[in-house]
């Protein structure tokens, strides 16, 4: 308990963000080290200054660290400290993630196959049949469903999530101490109670500051292995949560829809821009990520024998002279545009052909 106490109190140390936390752990040599050491020593460590060296040396969190360990406690609360066993593996290589999470709930963190569904607040009727169909397909893969338990199409996953009893988790702008918006509290509650869950990088009683909601989309993106988009403007929560998937080298999905729609113009221009992949149905996700197929206990295998473009064979056999290519290097050599090299790798893949390796580099599936 004790060590849990100093966990907590490092993150509520005013102006100390990840990177300042990992650094102090790593050069103290531990979390208590942390409060034990002297000023001058904590001088010497990265992004600490004066004012953050007096706030540890004076134990001012020491005394809000033990309130929100007794709500935790109270609540049935986990806190998840970034190096904890129980930690999301998925976000614990990136600098930015969280040093600390707090989780109540039943489902897996670091389940097999994690799929984020994000998208506008004010969906229009196709797209929340859309949402409700893409959530039904991907429980044939057994796919844990999260999103940030908003208005609109991340509310429709869940709720779908519930009726389908597939595990689903929403990821908060605030503290657990509050359900943000108070519309969705039943929703929030079954998810807790029912294989799903709740999670926040925050304090309980922080409040739902605007600033917060744009900091949480980085644990959706960095927490999934898919991201899909389900209608959204060219601006807003849904696309900055794409384009961090993208940065962190998630596979991006985006629903198209009708030119000109306000609410498809951010999927038809993530699509446009190969910032994302078109998908119809869960079936795309699951051969683009080579998961098994929807009843079928075997992985899907690769076609023996899949008609090619020449264009396609060119590609094809440069792959077989490389280990792995890049899209500069292949636009070099066929001396094509990045747009025409961009399409071509996509068919490849839904082809079953190539697959995507981080850093955009590809190899034959």
């Amino acid at each position: 308990m004790e060590e849990l106490l100093y966990k907590v109190a490092i993150t509520l140390i005013p102006n100390v963000g990840p990177v300042t936390t990992r650094n102090l752990v790593s050069y103290c040599g531990g979390v208590k080290a942390v409060f034990e050491a002297r000023k001058r020593e904590l001088l010497n460590v990265p992004g600490v200054g004066r004012l953050i060296a007096d706030n540890i040396v004076n134990h001012d969190v020491l005394g809000r660290a033990e309130e929100e360990l007794n709500f935790l406690e109270s609540h049935g609360i986990q806190a998840l400290f970034y190096l904890d066993d129980g930690y999301p593996t998925r976000l614990r290589h990136y600098a930015d993630s969280p040093a600390m999470l707090y989780y109540t709930g039943q489902a897996n963190l670091n389940a097999e196959r994690i799929v984020a569904i994000v998208g506008t607040r004010k969906p229009s009727v196709h797209g929340i049949h859309t949402c409700e169909e893409l959530v039904e397909g991907l429980k044939a893969y057994g796919a844990t469903i999260i999103s940030g338990l908003a208005y609109g199409i991340d509310i429709t996953a869940h709720r779908k999530c519930l009726s389908l009893e597939i595990p689903t988790v929403g990821v908060l702008g605030h503290g657990l101490q509050r359900i943000y918006p108070p519309q969705h509290r039943a929703v929030a509650r079954a998810m807790a109670h029912q294989a799903g869950g709740l999670l926040s990088e925050y304090p309980s009683y922080t409040l739902p500051d605007r600033e917060h909601f744009p900091m949480r989309n980085r644990i959706i993106a960095g927490m999934c292995d898919a991201l899909i988009v389900v209608e959204t403007k060219r601006k807003g929560g849904s696309m900055i949560s794409a384009h961090m998937a993208n940065d962190y080298n998630k596979d991006v999905f985006a629903v198209p829809g009708r030119i000109k729609d306000n609410c498809s113009e951010g999927c038809n221009h993530l699509i446009k821009t190969h910032k994302a992949a078109l998908i119809e149905s869960a079936v795309d996700i699951g051969y683009v990520m080579r998961w098994d197929e929807p009843g079928n206990p075997k992985a899907i295998q690769k076609q023996l024998f899949v008609e090619l473009t020449d264009a396609e064979k060119i590609v094809v056999d440069l792959l077989n002279q490389y280990e792995a290519i890049g899209i500069d290097q292949l636009m070099g050599t066929m001396q094509v545009a990045n747009s025409e090299i961009a399409s071509l790798l996509l068919e490849l893949e839904f082809k079953g052909v190539i697959r995507a390796l981080p850093g955009k580099q590809y190899v034959l599936a």
